[in-house]
């Protein structure tokens, strides 16, 4: 039987500290999670650091006549000690530097840019070994001067003073999103912290370059946009008034769609101050009610349900399902806990309340792919690899094969929506050109035959 020394929070929230027995890690995490506590740190003791508690205690035994602190102070101090000089070595600074620094008093914003270099690091520095308060501390020690930096010292602050990482990270920044704070909880209890935070950190960085790549694709429609609206502004506010002027001259009207046309421009330039009011207020009543408790599951169901974005949602959906749950069966958590956690893993509600009604079924005996088909929601080639992982006993890497797949699936989902959409845009400009075009040859045609009619 090994020793595992551990720090885990309570029910009621508090944070647990001790040591337990168990035959490995997994064995450790599920005694932990019959006790009800879910565990921060978790690792082994060896023999190096049963001999250096013992040297401690030695030390501690030694009288000194120069010092009048308590022993319980000096061991605090000792513990400082040697923390600052690991981190000195660790960075090269002087130890103590940081803890002169500042820590900044509340949130600090993120850029997206700034998010995944974090997750990066942060998860770089896990992987190599490093526990995640030593792995803060040498985040906050760099000398580039950012809001990263900021967040880090906040993070590592608070962590002190014993607060949990997920939670930590809704103080530190609002850029954290719901997900990032639920994915962050799952990879502490399950004590796979690196790799969720390197899926991660893979995931923003494939969503930032497609963010890249719609910009990109989004220039030349978006310069066709503003050639259509100076056309149109030109059109309105100059060659329609002396069009019109030079047919009232001739006894002659504009054509009905020209007419229209004028009206349009005269209201827009009149009254621009209301219509931006009204557009406001529809965007912000909109906002108000789809993020309402009322009607956002509602509306997270018309999401999923959308004809070009409900797949991209419902990919997604997949692959974070299946790589999370994968992770904490790995890391040894009960599959119906695992499940647990991958459901507050999930932001939109109505994935949830499907992974709910999973959870129910399995808590009664059910097979997780049982559940699944039974709900409906999820794909039979899915069911269909996770049934072949119960049966092979290898349900972990079934899911992991699993969620690959359907990453390959959501790329060229995403590929080939990209190569829909730069087209749609141009054919609609296309359309709102051609017209504005069309409409004004014909008035300067009318304009013309009237001139030769004379």
């Amino acid at each position: 039987m090994a020793v595992f020394t551990y720090s885990a929070l309570k029910k009621d929230g508090s944070v647990a500290s001790g040591e337990l027995s168990a035959t490995d890690r997994s064995d450790a995490f599920r005694r932990l999670d019959r006790n009800g506590l879910q565990p921060i740190s978790l690792k082994q003791k060896d023999d190096a650091s049963s001999a250096a508690a013992a040297e401690a205690k030695k030390d501690k035994a030694k009288p000194d006549s120069k010092s009048a602190e308590t022993p319980v102070a000096s061991k605090e101090a000792k513990k400082a000690k040697v923390k600052e000089e690991a981190v000195a070595a660790a960075t090269g600074k002087p130890a103590g530097k940081a803890a002169k620094e500042g820590v900044p008093s509340g949130p600090v914003k993120l850029k997206k840019a700034d998010i995944i270099t974090f997750t990066e690091e942060l998860s770089d520095l896990l992987a190599a070994g490093l526990q995640l308060e030593p792995a803060l501390r040498i985040m906050e020690s760099r000398d580039e001067l950012s809001a990263v930096k900021d967040v880090t010292a906040i993070l590592r602050n608070r962590i002190r003073d014993g607060s949990s990482f997920s939670s930590s990270l809704k103080a530190a920044s609002p850029s954290f999103g719901e997900l990032y704070c639920n994915l962050a909880a799952a990879g502490e209890i399950s004590g796979a912290l690196p790799e969720i935070l390197r899926r991660q950190a893979n995931y923003l960085t494939a969503v930032q370059n497609l963010q890249s790549k719609v910009t990109t694709a989004m220039i030349y429609p978006i310069c066709l946009i503003v050639a259509g609206m100076a056309v149109t502004i030109l059109f309105v506010s100059y060659l329609i008034p002396q069009l019109t002027q030079l047919l009232k001259s001739m006894g002659k009207q504009l054509p009905w769609a020209a007419q229209k046309i004028m009206q349009a421009g005269d209201f827009a330039l009149t009254y621009w101050w209301l219509i931006g009011l009204v557009i406001g207020l529809i965007v912000w009543g909109f906002q108000k009610i789809t993020t309402s408790a009322t009607y956002r599951p509602k509306w997270d169901e018309k999401k999923v349900n959308l004809p070009f974005f409900g797949p991209l949602i419902s990919a997604r959906f997949f692959v974070q399902f299946l790589e999370t749950l994968s992770n904490l069966l790995g890391n040894g958590l009960p599959l119906l806990r695992s499940l647990e956690l991958t459901r507050d893993a999930t932001v939109n509600h109505y994935l949830k309340a499907q992974l709910t009604k999973v959870i129910a079924m399995v808590g009664e005996g059910g097979s997780l792919s049982r559940s699944l088909k039974k709900v409906g929601f999820f794909p039979s080639l899915l069911t269909d690899m996770i049934t072949v992982g119960e049966q092979t006993g290898d349900l972990e890497h079934a899911l992991e094969r699993t969620a690959r797949r359907y990453d390959k699936e959501l790329q060229k989902t995403i590929d080939r929506g990209m190569a829909i959409v730069t087209p749609v845009i141009i054919f609609i400009m296309a359309v709102v050109v051609g017209t504005m075009a069309y409409m004004m040859v014909s008035i300067i045609l009318q304009s013309v035959n009237s001139v030769k009619g004379r």
